[in-house]
């Protein structure tokens, strides 16, 4: 069975454009880097009272947004852009048509800081820009290509789309009537999407990936593969986070996550990811998707311990979102890059520091006087985890 985005890009045509813009991984992967180390920098700073952005946002919003629609809506478009072709067997997207995108996603960071100056529906108009081109491109690719069993892809943009204006509506709203509650909802959506889509994609590429290395050791216990449990457990998963967006947490969405998180957890038992560890390549994925049942769990249990949402949010932002993001994007830039998939010491480092930032910062809630040190380690950690992801990948991206 062929997974998504296993094969090969079939073939690239000739563009008169720098290498950055060659493949959709180059300037989407090295943004996304970037932006994950300069929008914590930022962060940071704006807590400490050294920075105040000229934005309409507040900063716990700003925050929040950046790094969902900054950071994270970078890794998924370079993913998406990269793995089309191999759904369609269409030519890539490259060359100037791709330096747009990469040109609305700036256009999108800017508007969002200094969105006090224009106005916030001036901004919102320039943010969501970006991610309804994104949503058009990948649309246009799949009915073009009549690659029908992708079409949650654009589902899922869609959504994000909608949840990236339900924030914005609500910092207008904020600023008229002091009401937060579309706020409370386009994050909700925003991070729901994203651990489905991880749900989805992980759950073919993690055994597959698993499965093949496992074969070229001559192993005979091989990942289960994708069958009835799974598609049950993502079905529970798809229950759970819509009763968690329209109702937030009652006893009953906080019983489907946590009965959910069980069923994640079972399905990454059986991917045998406890072989893996000679290969970080591989087991950083088994970590990012462990993230997925600790974080539900977390959220689920909140319905009855409030004092761990916060806890449960930033187990699937900064550990989920944050881990399988680098997972994935050194992975396919090896890869692509004709290397061998293998990870160096620096990779390694990148994929403990991201580990080191979402612990502290998980448990940073209950240290008490040890709050505002495991804070500092935490965005310290992810700072220097991005910083030298791009350190050590930027080259692949700037060079044909």
């Amino acid at each position: 069975m062929r997974y998504i985005y296993l094969m090969a890009i079939p073939r690239y045509r000739s563009a008169d454009a720098p290498a950055l813009l060659s493949a959709g991984f180059r300037p989407f992967f090295l943004a996304a880097g970037l932006w994950a180390c300069i929008a914590m920098v930022v962060w940071v700073l704006m807590l400490r009272g050294v920075v105040a952005l000229p934005t309409a946002f507040d900063p716990i919003t700003w925050h929040f947004h950046e790094l969902l629609f900054g950071f994270v809506a970078a890794a998924i478009s370079g993913f998406l852009l990269t793995a089309i072709p191999n759904w369609t067997g269409r030519l890539p997207l490259q060359g100037w048509p791709l330096g747009t995108l990469v040109l609305l996603w700036v256009l999108g960071r800017a508007a969002v800081a200094v969105s006090a100056w224009p106005g916030p529906a001036v901004a919102a108009v320039a943010d969501l820009a970006f991610l309804v081109a994104m949503l058009t491109v990948v649309l246009r690719e799949i009915v073009a290509g009549k690659n029908w069993r992708n079409l949650p892809m654009v589902i899922a943009l869609a959504l994000l789309v909608a949840a990236n204006a339900l924030i914005h509506v609500g910092v207008l709203e904020n600023m008229t009537a002091g009401e937060t509650a579309w706020i409370d909802v386009g994050k909700r959506l925003a991070i729901a999407v994203v651990i489905m889509l991880i749900s989805l994609v992980g759950g073919r590429i993690i055994p597959s990936f698993t499965a093949n290395w496992l074969r070229r050791r001559e192993a005979t216990a091989l990942p289960v593969a994708f069958n009835r449990f799974d598609k049950a457990t993502l079905g529970l998963s798809l229950l759970a986070w819509a009763g968690w967006i329209v109702a937030d947490l009652t006893k009953v969405t906080g019983a489907l996550l946590v009965a959910a998180a069980l069923a994640h957890a079972v399905r990454l038992v059986r991917w045998r990811g406890g072989a893996t560890t000679p290969e970080p390549l591989l087991w950083i994925l088994h970590v990012a998707y462990a993230w997925i049942p600790v974080g539900m769990a977390l959220l689920g249990l909140s319905a009855w311990m409030p004092e761990l949402v916060t806890t449960a949010i930033h187990a699937l932002t900064a550990g989920a979102m944050g881990t399988m993001i680098l997972g994935v994007m050194t992975r396919a830039t090896l890869g692509h890059s004709g290397r061998d998939l293998t990870a160096g010491k620096g990779t390694v480092a990148v994929y403990l520091l991201v580990q080191v930032a979402a612990v502290a910062r998980i448990v940073a809630p209950f240290l008490d006087a040890g709050y505002a040190p495991a804070l500092d380690l935490a965005g310290t950690a992810w700072i220097l985890a991005f910083a030298l992801f791009v350190a050590l990948y930027s080259p692949l991206y700037v060079r044909r």
